[in-house]
């Protein structure tokens, strides 16, 4: 299904769950490459701009958590961009569809009512002016949504700093293990992208309109900033992890040593209830006081090995 925003200057076509005569539509439509047209039926794709002379192909990724709330996800958003009209395709990210029908609504404003309202910001972009303004506003809208959803990791780092220290280790090495997997599907999408945004401020696309640089470097400023956070947090929790790893090591080391002690004592007293157990005769075992002089042996050994683990420090 093709859905249409006609602007003054520019439109957008957001293609949701596109079908073969949709991609047909596309490709008479706007002469689209059929190796990006592939590209659009497929899934799973890296990052990355096509430049042609006539239009551009994106394909990004931007994160999301998924139903449980809990891992997160990676939604690839798929834009054909030309100098009069942008193209989204796929089953976008949710902040695509909520800008569509943002964007919508606004088309549907009188034009003096949506005059007024950009006109209360003199340095406010006109987001439908041109393709590249409109690509803009997209992109940074998708980037605040990935800079709330990495400050939330980050959040979740710190709990788990205070945590550490707090909770059963269970609950701590789940929080842990969710925090780092999230961490590492955030670093994986950022790196190979962070190179098609330097594209953007470099100039290597130069888009349509002029005076664009300083918007271009907005979103390449921002990206660089999350993905210097996510490099930050990702050492963070393995700093964290290094310390879980180490209180659990120590942990089981004090249960370990304090067995060892209590079989060390146990040991001789075994031995010499052993020997007392048999059934023959021994020593002093007719004499009406052989079992509190039994009794009083082994206690004189336990108490000897308690107070030299207590002078070696053991206890």
């Amino acid at each position: 299904m093709i859905d249409t925003i006609s602007f003054e200057e520019v439109k957008w076509y957001q293609v949701f769950n596109p079908a073969e005569e949709d991609f047909e539509w596309l490709m008479e439509t706007f002469g689209f490459h059929p190796l990006d047209i592939e590209d659009c039926k497929s899934s799973n794709q890296r990052p990355k701009i096509d430049e042609y002379d006539d239009y551009y192909f994106l394909i990004l990724h931007f994160p999301y958590f998924d139903k449980q709330n809990r891992f997160i996800r990676l939604k690839e958003v798929k834009i054909f961009w030309g100098r009069d009209y942008i193209v989204t395709v796929g089953s976008s990210h949710w902040v695509v569809k909520n800008t569509f029908n943002e964007m919508k609504r606004l088309s549907q404003i009188q034009p003096a009512k949506k005059k007024a309202e950009q006109e209360d910001d003199d340095n406010k972009l006109d987001i439908t002016s041109s393709s590249d303004a409109l690509l803009y506003n997209l992109l940074d809208r998708l980037m605040v949504e990935t800079y709330s959803l990495i400050l939330r990791i980050g959040t979740e780092v710190d709990n788990i700093n205070f945590d550490i220290f707090n909770k059963k280790a269970t609950i701590v090495l789940d929080h842990l293990s969710v925090t780092r997997k999230n961490l590492i599907s955030l670093n994986t999408s950022f790196r190979p992208q962070l190179r098609v945004f330097h594209k953007f401020e470099s100039g290597d696309i130069k888009g349509y309109e002029e005076d664009m640089e300083e918007y271009w470097g907005n979103i390449l400023d921002q990206y660089q900033k999350m993905f210097d956070l996510v490099e930050d947090y990702g050492e963070l929790i393995e700093g964290l992890s290094q310390t879980f790893d180490s209180l659990q090591t120590n942990k089981s080391n004090e249960i370990m040593k304090t067995l060892t002690i209590i079989s060390t004592i146990m040991l001789p007293l075994t031995l010499v209830s052993g020997i007392y157990g048999m059934n023959v005769d021994l020593p002093g075992m007719t004499s009406p006081f052989a079992f509190a002089g039994i009794m009083g042996v082994m206690l004189l050994i336990g108490l000897s090995f308690y107070f030299y683990f207590r002078k070696k420090g053991l206890f």
